[in-house]
């Protein structure tokens, strides 16, 4: 029998809210990103409502471009393992850089937090886009790698902790105490790893995790994110403009996997959305409007410059047709700059028009509504193959978190499409992946 098809929900945390302006609304707390009891209540609600996975991002240089709540905010890894501390169900996602960290020291802090959740760790593999132009300035290089050279990087690097979370089969660890017998020699393994970008003899210095090791994301659409992806990925984020752009990627995606002998399910899409919900569209529409009417367009503008390759927009007016701005190269998030430079074209924005319309957490679409009509649409999406899930990137923190727990899971869980409660405790078991096989297990099994 065919195993139905079931939504996935992620809540993107950051701070008061992914609007800009989140952070000056009354109810926000300001500093929420940098109080770890603020973060927690979010990761609680989003547990309350049963969501797979709390998801952090990072970036690792700032400037007064970028967000208001990158500006001051945890290490990820160290923010879940806090959230695991106060939750027992959600899974927990890190975003961690190939370009700019170690494998091994990177393996042995990912699954270390895996072990101390109970399995419930995500990695979201990045290779840093440079969206303030400094990254590599901070760790004492002079210029970031170009794009294609980090994937090239980061699939030495998947590879690598690969290796190293199997380095232990699953019962080497014997603790027989009458024998003195530790752990079994036969069944811990050094990678010996030796490619362009890394060499790593291992073992690493730690068993595997109930889950077998973290849940790998993927954030990135370009080629080379997608081949990456195909390959070692369980999950990626995306987020697309439209429903037949988001539903041509996802079946790219997937047709991918074939090559590496995978299934479909074992990838999930997960698609960005940021939900104003209310019981009425006229309260829902309040609620978008007041954030809007925090925002200073120049002080909006700079978060849209990170983006576009580092404009200074402070020398056009709000009223100049965006196409005539000019767009240096970007080394960022390559499909990030083609969709929005598209949008910019095909529409003809003018740039005071440019954070209203280009970024989710600021445009009134069909995610702003009723409860009725916010499930609608993400039933919509779902069913139509446009993604497997969502990544709900929240306007204002807790406040939309609490509303979609409260108003629009109950609807989808009525409606068959999501989880009425957790069948298991590990994030692999929430998203209905199966545990790795250890690759140095199987390479044995299959040479006897």
């Amino acid at each position: 029998m065919v195993k139905k098809r079931e939504m996935k929900l992620s809540l993107y945390l950051i701070g008061a809210g992914m609007h800009v302006a989140a952070w000056r609304h009354p109810e926000a707390q300001a500093n929420a990103s940098i109080d770890i009891k603020a973060l927690q209540k979010s990761a609680q609600i989003a547990e309350k409502g049963k969501f797979d996975i709390v998801f952090i991002a990072d970036s690792l240089a700032i400037n007064h471009e970028s967000h208001p709540h990158i500006l001051n905010r945890f290490d990820p890894i160290i923010q879940i393992t806090a959230l695991a501390a106060a939750t027992e169900k959600i899974g927990l996602g890190a975003t961690a850089s190939t370009t700019y960290s170690q494998p091994y020291r990177l393996a042995r802090q990912l699954l270390s937090v895996d072990h101390i959740s109970g399995g419930r760790v995500a990695w979201n593999l990045v290779t840093t886009s440079d969206a303030t132009g400094q990254t590599a300035l901070n760790f004492s290089r002079e210029k970031h790698v170009e794009h294609d050279k980090r994937y090239e990087i980061a699939e030495e690097f998947a590879d690598v902790i690969l290796g190293l979370w199997d380095s232990w089969e699953d019962d080497a660890f014997i603790y027989d105490k009458e024998n003195g017998i530790f752990y079994d020699q036969s069944k811990v393994h050094e990678i010996n790893y030796k490619g362009q970008y890394f060499q790593v003899k291992g073992p690493l210095n730690i068993a595997r995790s109930p889950q077998g090791y973290p849940v790998i994301v993927v954030a990135g659409s370009s080629k080379p994110g997608q081949k990456l992806a195909a390959r070692v990925a369980n999950a990626v984020f995306v987020h697309w403009d439209n429903i037949e752009r988001a539903k041509e990627h996802y079946r790219t995606l997937k047709a991918q996997l074939a090559q590496h002998n995978r299934s479909e399910d074992e990838l999930i899409v997960f698609h960005g959305i940021s939900p104003i919900v209310a019981d009425t569209e006229e309260e829902a529409v309040r609620r978008y409007n007041e954030l809007q009417e925090l925002v200073d367009p120049y002080e909006a503008l700079k978060f849209v410059s990170g983006y576009m390759g580092n404009v200074d927009f402070s020398k056009y007016s709000l009223d100049t047709p965006a196409i005539e701005v000019e767009f240096p190269p970007v080394n960022s998030i390559q499909s990030n700059f083609n969709e929005l430079y598209e949008i910019i074209k095909r529409e003809n924005l003018k740039v005071g028009e440019l954070y209203t319309r280009l970024f989710n957490a600021a445009k009134k679409d069909a995610f702003v509504g009723t409860p009725e009509k916010v499930a609608d649409e993400m039933e919509r999406w779902f069913n139509e193959k446009a993604c497997d899930g969502f990544m709900l990137q929240f306007p204002l923190l807790p406040r939309d978190l609490e509303a979609f727990v409260e108003k629009v899971v109950p609807i989808l869980q009525e409606r068959g499409l999501f989880r009425k409660d957790y069948t298991g405790s590990t994030l692999r078991e929430h998203l209905g992946l199966q545990i790795p096989e250890n690759q140095f297990a199987k390479s044995k099994v299959a040479s006897s």
